[in-house]
């Protein structure tokens, strides 16, 4: 795993990366034997502070600092919501509106633990869409969160009708598999059994931008879509247009 790891960004105060799906962004509160970013990264870094974090299953751009005081800087930041950050999705269903936004509030669930809803008395949520390419009855959105709830995107798409193609929590699927969509054209060996396309969200941290914490420089970091979306898009394009 540490050879895949694909820095985008270092200087002295911080480093950019782009995070594989499966892995850990820290380590486990129980666990500490699970692999996990920051202790790969530590490793070989005199100093690493974290700054925010994804879901094991989600992809792309994290920010990590070397020192206290890039710490402190950047953790204000995202506080104050400063940063830009944006994420690409393949979800179910057809936009009507190409653009818009989901402005809901969002709670843990009392009743299944890890899991988010909407909800009135929730902390306040907003995230923007925008139609990237339209699949037959699937879409690539690019989404921008101005909050960071816990599950935000998952949940905010899976509330207006559009879930995530893979979500085993908010969605219709635990995976996705080819003859979902060739359908009679597709054709298995006898005794074989067909293996998922994808069987975990496809979400991916995309782009951030912020001003540097000690240069005020503006930074754009985009991270590339990794091999499993672009399997699937790929599979689209070939099949649905």
């Amino acid at each position: 795993m540490k050879k895949k790891l694909e820095i985008i960004y270092e200087d002295e105060y911080m480093l950019a990366v782009n995070k594989p799906a499966g892995l850990l962004t820290i380590p486990d509160r129980f666990r500490h034997d699970i692999p996990n970013l920051f202790a790969m990264l530590v490793a070989d870094r005199d100093e690493l502070y974290t700054v925010h974090r994804l879901d094991k299953n989600t992809s792309g751009g994290i920010l990590f600092a070397k020192d206290k005081e890039t710490h402190r800087i950047l953790n204000k930041m995202f506080m104050d919501r400063v940063p830009e950050k944006y994420y690409v999705a393949v979800v179910d269903g057809v936009f009507r509106e190409k653009e818009g936004e989901v402005n809901q509030p969002l709670s843990e669930s009392t009743t299944t633990r890890g899991k988010m809803l909407v909800h009135p008395r929730g902390k306040d949520s907003r995230t923007a869409y925008k139609v990237i390419e339209e699949f037959g009855n699937f879409t690539f959105v690019q989404l921008r969160i101005f909050s960071g709830r816990l599950h935000q995107i998952r949940v905010h798409m899976s509330h207006i009708g559009h879930p995530l193609l893979v979500d085993h929590l908010y969605g219709k699927r635990e995976g996705f598999f080819l003859s979902e969509i060739k359908k009679r054209k597709f054709n298995m060996k006898k005794g074989e059994d067909e293996r998922a396309l994808l069987t975990r969200q496809p979400l991916h941290s995309r782009r951030l931008k912020f001003p540097h914490p000690h240069t005020e420089k503006p930074m754009d970091m985009e991270f590339p879509i990794p091999k499993d979306i672009n399997a699937i898009l790929k599979q689209f394009k070939k099949i649905l247009k």
